[in-house]
């Protein structure tokens, strides 16, 4: 009953009041972010939503748009600032995904929404996570979030679609924001954020065999 009817009032509540709170912090972001990155503080990308539905992903920019002399984008590594790197930190650069929320395009916990061209790398099972609208955080985001492989992330994802409660949801965002202070799991090993996800290598190599 909480999945298919309250969530969403839940979410559009929810992030309505933290728009609300969290506005001075907003405005002070948005104008630093426009000094320190020279311009347009916001970074959109097209993200797969709820049934696949793609839609315009908003944060607040953390990377330059550096380029080699081929015209390709810079290495994360590269192009990641000391700002967006204390952005990062504290996951401040998530913020403006609450206008996302109010929009409809996702939910306060949930899958979190990745890059489209995942979406023919996904197994039969890992496609079940478009089953619901992406959120700001997730399961995945408390047990872990980019220190734990790809097929981890997914797994968690998988158990949170298959057993959405309200209460379940609210220790989701307690642990979320006791994981903010602490900064767990920021990025992966070796990675400015996280890796790309290819693909199930493990099923790759066993249909190889």
């Amino acid at each position: 009953m909480y999945a298919c009817c309250f969530k969403r009032v839940f979410d559009f509540v929810l992030s309505l009041l933290a728009m609300i709170i969290l506005s001075p912090a907003l405005i002070i972001l948005i104008i630093s972010g426009a000094l320190k990155m020279k311009g347009n503080p916001f970074f959109t990308q097209l993200r797969p939503g709820k049934n696949e539905k793609i839609f315009k992903l908003i944060k607040f920019r953390t990377m330059t748009c550096e380029k080699d002399s081929n015209g390709n984008l810079l290495p994360d590594s590269d192009r990641l600032t000391r700002y967006g790197t204390i952005l990062r930190s504290t996951s401040l650069d998530e913020l403006p995904e609450l206008i996302n929320i109010l929009k409809g395009d996702m939910s306060i916990v949930g899958p979190r929404p990745l890059l489209v061209e995942y979406l023919e790398r996904y197994n039969d099972e890992q496609k079940h996570r478009h089953d619901v609208r992406p959120g700001l955080t997730g399961y995945a985001q408390v047990n872990g979030r980019n220190a734990i492989s790809w097929e981890e992330k997914f797994k968690f994802d998988i158990e949170y679609i298959k057993n959405i409660t309200f209460f379940g949801d609210i220790k989701i965002i307690f642990l979320t924001l006791a994981n903010v202070v602490k900064r767990n799991g920021i990025s992966q090993s070796g990675e400015a954020t996280m890796e790309v996800f290819k693909g199930n290598q493990k099923e790759k190599s066993e249909i190889l065999k």
